[in-house]
This record gives structure tokens, sequence and C-alpha cells, in this order.
């Protein structure tokens, strides 16, 4: 089958590799139908992060079972799905909690390997979503959509239900990349009344406006906090931190009004940060790696059945897969927002 597989930083290739079989009773393998790349692949594609070369890549993808293992019972051969990127077993304490992104049963390396013709999904029973019927039923559009689930959709919903967004706050999104632009949609979908987006980019505003955002902050550092200042008088009420960077964290701190809470799902870039700020602000910082199952069986998926988000919209390129290196080229240079792969033309 083909594959993407890394071979050093700025290089990503296509090589025929093993089509994988089912290793576990409780694994599946799933025919992708299509994929993406996401923002957080930029880290090691940029040299930023360590990654060893020859390892498959991609976690984002939608897809038909093929086969399941003996002990799957929740989905069948020729069932249409999301296939999450966090593998939650469903039976573990964090997954009962509801926070199957950090699934005690997941598999070292399960992560990876989407962006190719099959894939071995471990935990299946639980983990994978069924979408109702199957490709050929819903648009392109919808097909966008659903990819989105499979991880930044949850993700932007992640720092929204983790900042405790409720109907009529005040909500500050910081980034507007593909997850950043899905905290807007979340914050509007919760109920949000004013969603001020942190971006510096035309192409990432307009889109953000599309998705609910009721004013657009372009500074960085002390000017956007002094901006939202002037925008809310005493700061948001919860603020969506999808960057990661420490300027990012630190804006969140100063931005928000006291006893607000930071949802944090921008990937931390510095192994500490100065925690100070946060208490003499009574401020709450929550967030993390996505429950992705299980915001999407709560609400994501019917949200996109009923036409209620469109979040396929952060998708402004599309490729085959032959054409990765084009797709990964494209993000890293800000040609895309998000790049689409579409794996098997004929769904």
């Amino acid at each position: 089958m083909k594959a993407s597989i890394f071979i050093k930083p700025g290089e990503v290739r296509i090589e025929d590799r093993p089509k994988p079989e089912i290793q576990k009773p409780t694994d599946a393998i799933i025919k992708i139908v299509r994929a993406s790349v996401c923002g957080s692949d930029l880290w090691w594609f940029r040299g930023i992060s360590q990654r060893d070369s020859g390892t498959p890549t991609g976690h984002e993808g939608i897809g038909i079972v093929e086969s399941v293992g003996s002990e799957v019972t929740n989905v069948k051969p020729g069932d249409f799905v999301i296939a999450p990127f966090t593998h939650g077993c469903g039976h573990c304490a964090a997954c009962k909690a509801g926070f199957d992104g950090n699934c005690l049963n997941r598999e070292t390396g399960s992560i990876n390997g989407y962006q190719a013709q099959y894939l071995r999904f471990v935990n299946a029973n639980w983990a994978l979503v069924k979408i109702p019927g199957q490709p050929s039923d819903y648009t392109p559009e919808m097909l966008n959509s659903f990819v989105t689930l499979s991880d930044v959709m949850a993700t932007g919903y992640h720092a929204a239900a983790t900042a405790e967004v409720k109907p009529g706050d005040t909500v500050a999104v910081m980034g507007d990349g593909a997850v950043g632009l899905c905290g807007v949609i979340s914050a509007k979908l919760r109920g949000a009344k004013r969603i001020i987006a942190m971006s510096r980019h035309e192409d990432r505003q307009k889109l953000a406006r599309e998705f609910g955002a009721t004013d657009v902050v372009p500074e960085r550092g002390d000017e956007a906090v002094k901006h939202v200042m002037e925008l809310t008088g005493a700061g948001v009420d919860a603020v969506l931190e999808c960057v990661g960077t420490e300027q990012s964290v630190d804006t969140a701190t100063k931005i928000v009004r006291p006893g607000a809470i930071i949802g944090r799902v921008g990937i931390p870039q510095k192994p500490d940060m100065n925690t100070n700020q946060l208490f003499y602000n009574n401020t709450g910082l929550r967030g993390g790696i996505a429950s992705v199952t299980t915001y999407d069986r709560e609400e994501l998926l019917q949200a996109v059945l009923d036409g209620k988000i469109n979040p396929g919209k952060v998708f402004t390129k599309q490729f085959t897969l032959d054409q990765l290196q084009d797709a990964y080229d494209a993000m890293d240079q800000r040609q895309a927002i998000k790049s689409l792969l579409i794996v098997d033309d004929q769904a």
C-alpha cells in the first residue's frame, strides 16, 4: 500500500509499505478515504521536534472498516467511521471520566500512520465513531467536516469545554490555525455572545468572522493585551489558547478577568511557565489532549450532520496522497490553512 513516511525535516515521501493486519482482538483495519495534515505535524517537519526517519505520519482521517478483531462488536466491516487520534479504550478511569485523550490503555505508536491507504486502528471497539451511511451519501464539504472530527474540531471544542464557555460569555481565541478557527466555532456553539479572534492574517480573520468571531485583534504581546482590555474593560470570561508558544500563553494570562479559565490545547513549546499571574488573578488553567470520541458522540457529529457547524472550511487546499510533499509545503509556507488529502477518490 501507499503510505507517507518521514524522511528528514522538510521532506516526506510516499513509499510502498506492507498493508497492516489485525494484531490484537481489539484492532480494526480501516481503508482510509480522507486524511489531512495537522499543524502539529509541522513541528517535526520544521525540525522543531525530534522524529525518527522512516516513521509513518498522520493522525487524522475517516474511512471504511475493512476487518475487525474478535473482540470488536460496535463496528463491523463496511461501516463508515471517524478515526480519532486518541484511540480511547472506553473502560479505563480516564475514558470513563470523559478524557479519552488521556486513555490509560493507548498503545505506543498508535497515533501515526493515517496518511496511507490503510490503517491499523487500536481500541477500535469503543474509539471509532460511526457515521451514518457511506461516503457517497455526502457532499465533499460534509466529508471535509467529518475529517476535522478526528482531531482539530474536537481539539478546538476541548479548549472551549475546559474553559467552561457558557451562553453570554466573552471569549478570546488565541491562534488562527485550524484548531483556533475550530475554537471560534466551539465558542459560538456553546453560546458565547462575543468572540475575539487573535489573528493577524487576513484570510484567517475572514474565516474566523464567518465562523462567529465578533472582533479581531491582530496585535501580539503587550499591544494585544491593551487592545483586548480596550474592547472588554475588565478582560474576557474565557480564553481558548490554541498556539502553545510562551507569548501566547503569557498573553492569555493577562487578558482574562478575575476568576476566568484558560482552556489550553496548544502543544506547549516551553517546559515551564510562571503561574504567579494565575494565582493573583484567581485564573484557572485547564486543557490538554482532546477527548475526541467523547465530544464527537456527545455533540459534534450531530452538529455537523444537522448543518449547525461546517468546520471543513478550514481546508483551503486539497491534494492526492501522491502530492503529500506539496500538502506539507502548502501549510509550512502558509499557502493553506489546512491541507486535505484525498486518499480514495472513489469515495
